[in-house]
């Protein structure tokens, strides 16, 4: 059965004109989940998209990580030989050192730190005219990552580390300007770490021991030595970085209160509940990831296609979680689809799909639930803001996207 194929040497440029919309968009005019293409200088690329493609894309069986995160991405966003690019026992071992860090008792130290930083900024934010939401935000989860993970950061080095965690974070998807920022933000980010983690090893710092900075330290390899400084500095940063990144759900959370102000209403009435389900559908609605890459590890054949050793495979992870199969009016934002939600693990993959703790599912996805629900409790109960006349728009080629203004509102004072 033969496999619908895009035409062309290389579609990367239409893959950068599309962004978002590219495989969702082939999808539809295929009429079929999965489709061949050619990308990345003409390389063969297969792409798939919904429920029954995700588990498929999530058996360690069939897919690997290794070699399918290209090195732009390492070099920006990831970080090379992260945890991310991982497969079997070390990817496992790997694994169980940040699923460690994901306690009750260390996600509750969050929310508190959170709830903190949150007041701290408010308190500022009142003797301000107009507060740039995103870029405040920003600076608000950049001292949350550290905090939480005993990172010791001095005010005269905020904004430094602020926009290199967050220039990481925006070269994914760029070419040009952005990439390189990305780069030369990744490179100062990890000498940074590197030196703090020096000084843990040396005895100058003593972070607590149930913190990230600790674990990252003093971790040992299966074959019991130290993780190299360099490495430890990598996945510290995995750490700090995707807490950043939740800057962009929290402005997102913030339009959808502004066009939505029946669900800003339930989120003041019914906070405990509608917080969970509000969040939720901010994370399937909004852009955040556009698809997730892994290499064939054995030939294979699904739904009639064989899948050939080495293959580049692009699971659509925007269009998954709006894909009119698996979700009622999709492009709608209802966070009622998630009362008493059961659904598959599989059909909603807004940070990875499959399991937390062999899979490659996002360790930290609780952490951007809980920061997400705390955030948007403040921006929704605890102030009053106005809205001036702006640009909220946003691009689904720009990856990753934010609102054109970045959300500037005014006159902010405490309820």
């Amino acid at each position: 059965m033969g496999i619908p194929r895009e035409k062309g040497l290389d579609n990367s440029l239409a893959l950068f004109m599309e962004g978002y919309n590219y495989i969702p968009k082939r999808r539809t005019c295929f009429q079929s989940d999965i489709f061949e293409t050619r990308l990345m200088g003409g390389q063969k690329v297969i792409c798939i998209g919904g429920k029954e493609a995700a588990e498929v894309f999530y058996d360690n069986e069939k897919f690997r990580r290794q070699g399918a995160a290209p090195k732009r991405i390492q070099k920006t966003l990831l970080g090379e030989n992260g945890v991310q690019t991982l497969d079997g026992v070390g990817h496992k071992h790997r694994k169980k050192l940040f699923m460690s860090l994901m306690t009750p008792e260390r996600i509750d130290d969050l929310t508190e730190i959170t709830s903190r930083q949150w007041q701290t900024a408010i308190e500022n934010w009142e003797q301000k005219k107009e507060v740039v939401l995103f870029d405040a935000a920003r600076e608000i989860m950049c001292r949350i990552a550290c905090e939480w993970a005993g990172v010791p950061l001095w005010a005269k080095e905020l904004q430094q580390r602020t926009t290199d965690l967050s220039a990481m974070i925006d070269a994914f998807g760029a070419v040009g300007p952005r990439h390189w920022r990305g780069r030369q933000a990744r490179k100062r980010s990890e000498q940074w770490i590197q030196g703090i983690i020096q000084q843990v090893r040396q005895g100058q710092l003593m972070p607590h021991e149930d913190t990230a900075l600790y674990a990252m330290a003093w971790h040992s390899n299966l074959d019991g030595k130290l993780m190299n400084i360099q490495m430890a500095a990598v996945e510290l940063l995995n750490i700090l970085r995707p807490i950043v990144a939740i800057a962009r759900y929290v402005t997102f959370g913030t339009l959808a209160l502004y066009n939505y102000p029946e669900s800003k209403a339930k989120l003041q009435t019914d906070k405990k509940e509608y917080s969970q389900m509000f969040v939720q559908e901010v994370r399937r609605f909004y852009p955040f990831g556009p698809f997730l890459g892994a290499r064939v590890r054995s030939d294979f054949n699904w739904k009639g296609y064989n899948f050939t050793n080495g293959t580049l495979v692009l699971l659509d992870i925007y269009g998954t979680n709006h894909d009119p199969d698996l979700w009622e009016e999709p492009e709608e934002f209802m966070p009622e689809r998630f009362r008493g939600w059961q659904g598959s693990p599989f059909s909603f993959i807004p940070q990875g799909g499959g399991e937390y703790d062999i899979g490659h599912r996002c360790a930290g996805e609780w952490v951007t639930i809980e920061v997400m629900k705390v955030s948007l409790n403040f921006l929704a109960n605890r102030i009053n803001y106005q809205v001036p006349k702006q640009n909220l728009n946003y691009s689904l080629v720009r990856m990753p996207p934010i609102p054109k203004s970045r959300f500037l509102i005014r006159k902010v004072k405490q309820k």
